[in-house]
């Protein structure tokens, strides 16, 4: 059960844009508010890669890492300006450049739009000169079901890999069979099976949730990168997590799955509140690190 600091901090965070009665805007707007600026030295400026529009964030001098992050908000909420302060706190660490993307938000856009957008940023990377070697997929709840998808496709197409990714409490079965969705109901303050089920209709618009674009879950998991998944015990998404490590070490991929005590859904965004999440984003800078420099 999550324990009432945690609780306290999240519930005031969401709590903004939680109720009923506001529209889809005024809950992006509200996503977006909710979490804080970045710290004074990171750098960030706008970017388009791919003819994908985000931002660049960098803090101090980075080494060879880029990385690229792909916000949660269930494929309808969240931006590049709201992830700032996430996405300085792993360039810090990582001491990579980050690059937050704004890929394409349903119901305006629905699936598979986002899925392309990943790859066309990716490729533009590639096609940029950067080596895959040197490149990272991240990414957390939405934003990290997307970067696995995007995984399983890179490697369906014989594209070269990146070194290595990270998900966060990654959203990879839009079946929504994981039964911590119902276990958790009452201890993640965070997210719920209604709004999950409500995110899921305006991103797939009819679509097969098996669709391993949409659920890489069930997707093929063989010859993946080194793979870095955290995820709370209070995490409605804690099965998801769960799984994918699980079917990724069977299909003989390296994964370190992290799993900590009584943190809720992508509490990483709480670093500014919560020494936990500043752990988990350190622990995230030493994996790239490591991955990048072999």
């Amino acid at each position: 059960m999550v324990s009432k600091r945690v609780n306290a901090i999240a519930t005031a965070a969401y709590g903004a844009w939680h109720g009923g009665g506001v529209d889809l805007a005024g809950m992006r707007e509200g996503f977006d508010r909710m979490l804080p600026g970045p710290a004074p030295d990171a750098v960030v400026k706008d970017v388009v890669v791919g003819g994908v529009p985000g931002r660049q964030v960098e803090v101090g001098e980075p080494g060879p890492a880029t990385l690229l992050y792909l916000h949660g908000g269930g494929f309808m909420l969240g931006s590049s300006a709201g992830y700032a302060d996430l996405g300085a706190r792993i360039a810090r660490t990582a001491r990579a450049r980050v690059l937050l993307l704004d890929y394409s938000l349903a119901p305006e856009r629905p699936f598979p739009a986002a899925y392309d957008d990943v790859l066309a940023a990716y490729h533009a990377l590639l096609n940029h000169g950067a080596d895959p070697d040197h490149l990272v997929l991240a990414g957390d709840s939405a934003g990290g079901g997307l970067a696995l998808a995007a995984l399983v496709g890179l490697r369906d197409a014989g594209d070269p890999l990146p070194a290595c990714a990270v998900l966060l409490s990654p959203f990879a079965d839009l079946t929504l069979s994981g039964d911590t969705i119902e276990l958790f109901a009452e201890a993640d303050p965070v997210s719920s099976r209604e709004s999950a089920e409500q995110m899921v209709a305006g991103y797939l618009a009819g679509a097969d949730p098996r669709d391993v674009r949409a659920s890489p879950l069930f997707g093929d998991l063989k010859g993946l990168p080194p793979l870095l998944v955290q995820v709370g015990t209070s995490d409605i998404l804690l099965a998801d997590a769960v799984r994918v490590a699980e079917r990724a070490r069977g299909a003989g991929v390296s994964v370190d799955l992290q799993v900590a005590y009584e943190m809720v859904h992508v509490y990483q965004l709480f670093a500014h509140e919560l020494p936990e999440a500043q752990e988990a984003i350190e622990a995230i800078g030493r994996f790239v690190q490591s991955c990048v420099a072999k």
